[in-house]
Parts: structure tokens; sequence; C-alpha cells
């Protein structure tokens, strides 16, 4: 989905954002609807990361704001990783290391043309203070360079109410394993 969204298109998805803004409050309660909006309205391309996230089940939502860069941080906020980024190993290298049942997909690749990041450790950890999600599933993460140089890649999900990060082949796929994003506007 490359091309331009239409004005209908916009306004639909805004109201599917506002609507989730105002029933979670708590997850950016320093933030004003009416901000976002305009930040949204004056970046389509933007607008078309978040539909993306949206009809792949990540119901996108705001977790704060930065202050420093005037940007906010819209991220992938549905109880279980999403369900249409799931079964990807974490990047191409790792897509391409497989000789036989090759996933679809990578979770960098796909995070990338949909023009957001994966999570970092510390995002990750952020978003689970706000709410428990990856109860039953887990989440690439954004990997260090010096663990993926090594052929691992990262992941977290929360269990006994504890957030862990674990390490994996970056090669592994597995149907309860997704990957979260993250956009700033």
């Amino acid at each position: 989905m490359k091309e331009k969204l239409s004005s209908s298109q916009i306004q639909t998805l805004l109201e599917t954002l506002k609507n989730r803004f105002l029933q979670h409050s708590y997850r950016h309660a320093d933030c004003q609807w009416s901000s976002i909006e305009e930040k949204l309205l004056i970046n389509p391309s933007k607008c078309r990361s978040i539909l993306l996230m949206e009809q792949t089940g990540g119901e996108p939502d705001v977790i704060g704001y930065d202050a420093a860069n005037d940007q906010y941080l819209i991220c992938d906020c549905a109880p279980e990783s999403p369900i249409a980024r799931r079964s990807f190993c974490y990047d191409a290298e790792a897509l391409a290391s497989r000789k036989e049942n090759k996933p679809l997909h990578n979770a960098v690749d796909s995070a990338a043309e949909m023009g957001i990041t994966l999570l970092s450790e510390s995002e990750y950890r952020t978003l689970q203070a706000l709410e428990k999600v990856d109860t039953k599933t887990s989440s690439w993460l954004l990997t260090p360079p010096e663990v993926r140089a090594l052929g691992g890649a990262i992941f977290g999900d929360c269990r006994y109410d504890r957030v862990f990060v674990y390490h994996n082949g970056a090669q592994s796929y597995y149907a309860g394993r997704g990957f979260r994003g993250m956009l700033r506007v």
C-alpha cells in the first residue's frame, strides 16, 4: 500500500484513533487529541503507517510524548502480538539463512515497509508498564548489533506478571511470535 490515502480513509482512521485514545486515556495522560490530530493531518505518510498498523492487528495508540523532539509516540497496543505480523523471522539475513521452511517475511523489513520501527527493549518495557501485553504471545524487539552479529535476536513477553526479554536465533520463527512497532509523529 504505497498510494496516498483518500481524505475519507484519513477521516475514518482518525475517528478510530480518537475513539481508542479516549477509551485508554491512562496510556497518554498528558496528551491532547487535537494536537495529535493536527500533526497527523499534516503528515499523511504517518497516517498510512498507522493504517497499516491497524490493518495488521496492532491497535495503535499514543503512549507518550517526546518533548525534546516534539513527537508523539504511537505504538501497537494490541493485547497480543499483532496477528498478521506473526511467524516472521527477525531480519533479511536470518530469512536468507533458512534453507527450508522459510517464513513469509521478516520483522525488520516488514516494519520498515510499514514506516515503523521495532520496539526497543526500553520502549517495550514502557509499554508493559502501561499495561500487560504479550501474555500468550511474544514480540521481536530491536536487537543490539553485538547480539545480532553473533546470530541472535531478542524478544519479549509477559509471564507470571513479569516482563521477560529473551534471546533466540534470528532465523527462528513461531506462530506465537510477531513484532510490535513504534511511530513518531
